[in-house]
C-alpha cells in the first residue's frame, strides 16, 4: 500500500497545488476558465486521439474488457437513478446524483495509471476511456433530458442534445482515434507529432485545474444526495467491476486499471453540464469536491484490492 500511495502521490500533489494556486496566486475565475477551455477543446482531445489511434487492440480482449467496464458503469448509473426516484429527488437533483455516480474523471485515472503501471497499463487505460466516454456521455445526457422533461418542452431539445453530443470534442477525438486505429494508419508524421506534444501538456494542466475547481463551501448541504451519489461511484461502480473482472478472468494490470476507473472521482465537467442542462449545479460542484478528496483513499485501496485478488 505504501508503494502504491507513493507512486500516485504526485498526481494528488498537483491537484492540491492547483487549489492553492487559485487561493493564493491566481484567483481569477477567467484564468481558470481559460485553462479549462484549452484543456477541453485542444489538449485532452489531442491526448486521446494520439494514444487511441496508435494503441494495440486485441479483439478478444476488447469484448471482455468492454463488458467489465460497461457493466460497472451500468450498475452505478442504474443504482443512482433508481434510488433517486425512490427517494423522490426533484429532477435537477436526481440528474446531478446520476452524474456523480456514473461519470468518471478520465484524467485522474490516466495520470494514476501512468504513474503506477507505466506503458503496460496505458493501453488498458486508453481502451477504458474509448469505451466509457461515448457510453457515459450519451446515457447521462439522455437521462438528464428525461429527468428534466417537465421543465424542457421545446421541440428542438432533442436536436440540441444530438448536436451537443456530436460536437463533444472528447467524443470526436475517441471516434477519430478508433477510426485511425482500425485503418491501421499508425503514427502519421506531423499530425501525431503535434497531438503527442499537446497531449503531454494535458494531464498536468488538467490536474491543476481540477484542484482549482474544488470548493469546500456547500459540503454540509444536500447530505443525502451526496451519499447516494458517492455510494454509487465509489462502492457500486468498483464492486461491479471487481465481480465482472473475476468472472471474465482479466489479468492483474487490466483489472487494476478498470478498478482505478471505477473508484476515481466523478468528472469535473459534471458541474458545467448540470448548469447547461438545468441540473442542480451547486450540488454537482459539491459532489465533485467530495469525491475528489475521497479519491485520495479509494484509488490506492482499489489498486491494492485488485492486486491481492488478481495478481
Amino acid at each position: 500500500m505504501f508503494t502504491i500511495v507513493t507512486a500516485i502521490a504526485p498526481v494528488f500533489v498537483l491537484v492540491v497545488l492547483g487549489h492553492l494556486m487559485r487561493r493564493i496566486l491566481v484567483g481569477h475565475d477567467e484564468f481558470w476558465g481559460g485553462v479549462d477551455r484549452i484543456a477541453y477543446w485542444v489538449l485532452l482531445p489531442a491526448l486521446l486521439f494520439a494514444k487511441i489511434s496508435t494503441m494495440e487492440i486485441s479483439a478478444g480482449f476488447v469484448g471482455a474488457y468492454a463488458t467489465v467496464i460497461t457493466g460497472g458503469f451500468i450498475a452505478a448509473f442504474t443504482f443512482a437513478l433508481v434510488v433517486s426516484l425512490l427517494l423522490g429527488f426533484p429532477g435537477p437533483v436526481a440528474s446531478s446524483v446520476v452524474q456523480g455516480a456514473s461519470r468518471h474523471n478520465t484524467f485522474i485515472a490516466l495520470a494514476v495509471t501512468e504513474r503506477v503501471f507505466g506503458p503496460e497499463g496505458q493501453s488498458s487505460a486508453y481502451l477504458a476511456s474509448s469505451i466509457l466516454i461515448p457510453s457515459t456521455n450519451i446515457a447521462v445526457v439522455i437521462a438528464m433530458v428525461m429527468l428534466h422533461q417537465s421543465k424542457t418542452t421545446s421541440p428542438s431539445l432533442g436536436r440540441a442534445v444530438v448536436r451537443d453530443i456530436v460536437r463533444n470534442p472528447l467524443l470526436v477525438a475517441v471516434v477519430a482515434g478508433l477510426l485511425f486505429n482500425a485503418a491501421g494508419l499508425g503514427g502519421v508524421p506531423v499530425l501525431h507529432d503535434v497531438t503527442d506534444l499537446l497531449g503531454r501538456a494535458a494531464l498536468p494542466m488538467v490536474l491543476l485545474s481540477i484542484g482549482a475547481s474544488i470548493r469546500f463551501k456547500g459540503l454540509r448541504a444536500s447530505i443525502l444526495p451526496m451519499v447516494v451519489s458517492t455510494t454509487g461511484k465509489m462502492i457500486v461502480f468498483p464492486l461491479a467491476i471487481f465481480i465482472l473482472a473475476g468472472i471474465f478472468s482479466l489479468g492483474g494490470v487490466p483489472a487494476s486499471v478498470a478498478m482505478i476507473y471505477g473508484s476515481c472521482a466523478t468528472a469535473t465537467s459534471s458541474y458545467a453540464l448540470a448548469r447547461q442542462m438545468g441540473g442542480d449545479a451547486p450540488l454537482a460542484a459539491t459532489i465533485v469536491t467530495l469525491q475528489t478528496m475521497l479519491s485520495f483513499v479509494t484509488i490506492p485501496l482499489a489498486i491494492q484490492i485488485a492486486a491481492s485478488a488478481f495478481g
